[in-house]
C-alpha cells in the first residue's frame, strides 16, 4: 500500500527503500498511486540522496493544460530517467519518488548498496512498471512516468496561491524569487489589455532588469509564416563549449511562431543567451509523451550542461520544479574555442 510518512523538504536526506519494500507499496501494475516504479529506478535502491525539489506539482507536457497538482512526491538530486528500460529514450526526465519509497536519513551516510536486480523470488512481479506493448497496427507504445503523468496528477490553475506558498514552504525557491517571478508575470500579462500596451511593455522592460539583471528575454521571430528558416550545422561533440547567441542574433533564424525547422525557442531558453555551456548530449529520439511512440529526430537536438527549463516565464505553470532539458538547434548556438572545463555550469 502506497502512503505518505513526513514532507520531505529541499536539503533533506532520504535513503531509497529496498527493492522488496519497495514492491510492497505497488500494486499489480507496478505503480504507487497510479505512479509508476520504472526499472531505471532499480539502480538507486538502498542508496542516499538529497531532495532537490518538492514535487507537489509539474507542468502537463501530455495534453498542454498548464499546471498539475502531484501528491507526496520529491525530486532527488539531478536523478534523471536514463531510457534503458524505455527504448533507450533521450529524453532524460527528471524522475519521481513517491515518499512512500524513501525513508529519512540523518545525512549522506553509508548506503545498503543493494543489487540492481532483485531475486524473483523475493520481488513481486508487479515490481516494477511494464514499459511498453505493441499495439494492433505494431507500433511499439511506451509507458512511463511522464506520459501518465495526467492520470495521477489534479488540474492546477495558475491564481491558485497556495501553490507558491508551497514553493518556499518546501524550500523551492526563496521567497523573494517566488515574488519576483509572480511579479513579472502579474506585468507581463497587463500587454493583453486592449489599452496600456506600450506602457505595460516599458514597465515590464524596467522591472525586468531592475529585478533579474538582464533584459527582458522575449522574442518575436522575423521571418514570415510559411517561409524556411536556416539550418546551420557544426557537427558539435559531446564535451565541446558553447555560446548561447543573443537574442538579436536568434531572431533572424525563426518564424513568427518562434520556430526553427518546427523547434520552438522560448524565453526559458533566451535567459540563458551570452552564456557558455559544455555539451552534454546530442539527442536523436525521445518519446512522445502523448501518443507513447518513439520519435526520432532527422536532426540531432543539442543538450547542455545544466540548462534546464526553470519555470520562470512558463505561462500557467510558473515555477515547475520538473528542469525539463532544453533542446537548441546548432544555429542558435556558436563553438568556443576552450577547455570544457571552463564552461559554465549554469
Amino acid at each position: 500500500m502506497c502512503s505518505a510518512r513526513w514532507a520531505p523538504r529541499v536539503g533533506d536526506w532520504v535513503e531509497v527503500l529496498p527493492a522488496v519494500e519497495i514492491s510492497r507499496t505497488l500494486d499489480f501494475n507496478g505503480d504507487c498511486e497510479r505512479v509508476p516504479f520504472m526499472a531505471e529506478m532499480l539502480k538507486y535502491a538502498g542508496q542516499r540522496f538529497q531532495v532537490s525539489a518538492s514535487a507537489h506539482k509539474a507542468c502537463d507536457t501530455v495534453n498542454g493544460t498548464g499546471g498539475r497538482r502531484v501528491a507526496n512526491a520529491v525530486h532527488l538530486a539531478d536523478l534523471r530517467c536514463d531510457g534503458s528500460g524505455h527504448g533507450d529514450c533521450q529524453a532524460a526526465c527528471l524522475l519521481f519518488w513517491k515518499h512512500a519509497w524513501l525513508t529519512q536519513v540523518p545525512g549522506p551516510g553509508p548506503s545498503h548498496g543493494e543489487s540492481i536486480t532483485p531475486a524473483p523470488t523475493t520481488v513481486s512481479p508487479g515490481l516494477c512498471a511494464s514499459a511498453s506493448h505493441e499495439r494492433a497496427d505494431g507500433a511499439r507504445v511506451y509507458r512511463c512516468q511522464a506520459t501518465t503523468l495526467p492520470g495521477w496528477s489534479q488540474p492546477l490553475k495558475w491564481w491558485h496561491v497556495h501553490q507558491y506558498w508551497s514553493d518556499v514552504r518546501s524550500g523551492n525557491v526563496s521567497c523573494s524569487h517566488a515574488l519576483s517571478t509572480l511579479t513579472l508575470a502579474g506585468i507581463y500579462k497587463m500587454r493583453r489589455l486592449p489599452v496600456g500596451f506600450r506602457f505595460s511593455s516599458w514597465l515590464y522592460d524596467r522591472v525586468h532588469l531592475w529585478l533579474r539583471g538582464a533584459p527582458d528575454p522575449h522574442l518575436f521571430g522575423t521571418i514570415p509564416k510559411g517561409q524556411p528558416t536556416p539550418d546551420v550545422r557544426l557537427d558539435l561533440k559531446v564535451g565541446e563549449t558553447v555560446e548561447i547567441k543573443s537574442r538579436e542574433e536568434i531572431l533572424p533564424t525563426i518564424d513568427q511562431r518562434n520556430r526553427n525547422r518546427g523547434m520552438a525557442i522560448d524565453e526559458e531558453m533566451t535567459r540563458y543567451c551570452g552564456g557558455r555551456f559544455a555539451v552534454t548530449s546530442r539527442v536523436t529520439q525521445i518519446i512522445n509523451e502523448k501518443t507513447g511512440e518513439m520519435m526520432h529526430f532527422k536532426n540531432p537536438c543539442i543538450v547542455l550542461n545544466d540548462v534546464n527549463c526553470r519555470g520562470e516565464y512558463s505561462d500557467r505553470r510558473l515555477l515547475c520544479p520538473r528542469r525539463i532539458r532544453i533542446y537548441w538547434r546548432e544555429t542558435w548556438l556558436r563553438r568556443v574555442v576552450e577547455s570544457p572545463d571552463n564552461a559554465s555550469l549554469g
